[in-house]
């Protein structure tokens, strides 16, 4: 459903290193491939604890639940219409979540529009050459509706079904799982006793405690959405403290028709289901975790700037930055009042 890539990371990889603060502390750092994307976990600790098994089993967990690019995972077993398929907590979880994002977002933030994002050749059933037509997308806007579905129990501990009112909707989490997967790597990190780390996965980024290198709070970099490709340009710098941030955007992942010349964005109006680009080119929401961030992020996205403008004074548990083209061709931005008490360096 989107891309995540406009969030740069502004710490340095270093090996384990005696701290000002604690001397007993040491700086260790985790990074590889997780759920179609890569991660890099900083923490640190009084002792070397080897937690890559345990960021491993977490990773697995998510890609056999909720990766629609595993071909046996749990929900691709749910999209193919197979009966009784039982998903643990975790699915609940970014279920639960979803659904209040979606709610809040009037539907723009909708896991249900798979089948046209796979119609886009976005998707993970195969690139497509073609852009669907308008009839196909009216014709695929009827399995679109998060309202289709609810999670019921399935009879044992933390394990449910998902009820879906219309068979044929291809459900993905792919906007919002990164997030969580985030979450649950830095609540393993908080029940190992280090309560100053940095997570990451896929650009979705959460931050405890301080960077005990620098006796400073985090810092992480916000891409410049108008640099073209081979560029890392940034806008700002904020600082995170007991947050967590997420980013999407569209000017990494496009498509161009062949017969048309037309570009498409990955990121797909569920209320129209149409992929065309929009005045907004980069979306940043800070949260108390991640799931929620992540999940706005691709909200805000798909929803024209009016709209977001009207929306954002009903949701105080976020902090918006949204980067856009202004008529003059120029980039502009906006904020919520309060995603200015993070900023570390001035908007450009």
């Amino acid at each position: 459903m989107k891309y995540l890539a406009v969030i740069s990371f502004l710490f340095l990889l270093s090996s384990c290193k005696k701290t000002d603060q604690d001397l007993s502390a040491t700086t260790q750092e985790l990074y590889g491939n997780a759920i179609g994307t890569t991660y890099s976990i900083k923490y640190f600790a009084n002792e070397t604890k080897d937690l890559e098994p345990k960021v491993d089993s977490l990773i697995d967990l998510f890609n056999q639940s909720m990766s629609t690019w595993v071909p046996d995972s749990k929900i691709n077993q749910i999209n193919a219409g197979k009966d009784s398929v039982a998903v643990g907590k975790e699915f609940k979880e970014v279920f639960d979540f979803a659904q209040e994002i979606y709610r809040k977002t009037d539907g723009y933030f909708d896991p249900t529009v798979g089948n046209l994002v796979n119609a886009y050749g976005f998707g993970a059933d195969g690139k497509k050459e073609k852009v669907p037509q308008d009839y196909q997308i009216d014709s695929l806007l009827q399995y679109v509706g998060f309202y289709k579905l609810d999670m019921v129990p399935a009879g044992k501990e933390d394990q449910y079904f998902v009820e879906s009112s219309h068979s044929g909707i291809y459900l993905e989490f792919n906007a919002i799982a990164k997030g969580t997967l985030v979450d649950y790597i830095a609540r393993m990190l908080e029940n190992h006793g280090i309560t100053d780390y940095l997570v990451e996965v896929g650009g979705e980024v959460t931050a405890a405690g301080i960077n005990l290198e620098k006796q400073q709070e985090w810092s992480v970099g916000i891409d410049d959405p108008t640099q073209v490709a081979g560029q890392r340009e940034l806008v700002t710098a904020v600082k995170l403290k007991d947050k967590a941030m997420a980013g999407s955007g569209n000017y990494r992942k496009f498509k161009i028709d062949q017969e048309s010349g037309k570009e498409y964005v990955h990121t797909v109006n569920p209320l129209t289901g149409k992929a065309v680009p929009s005045e907004v080119l980069g979306v940043n929401v800070i949260a108390e975790n991640c799931t929620l961030a992540d999940g706005y992020a691709t909200a805000f996205m798909a929803m024209p700037l009016e709209k977001s403008r009207r929306l954002l004074p009903n949701l105080p548990e976020i902090e918006v930055l949204i980067m856009y083209m202004g008529t003059d061709g120029k980039l502009k931005f906006e904020t919520t009042p309060g995603f200015n008490q993070y900023v570390k360096q001035p908007i450009l």
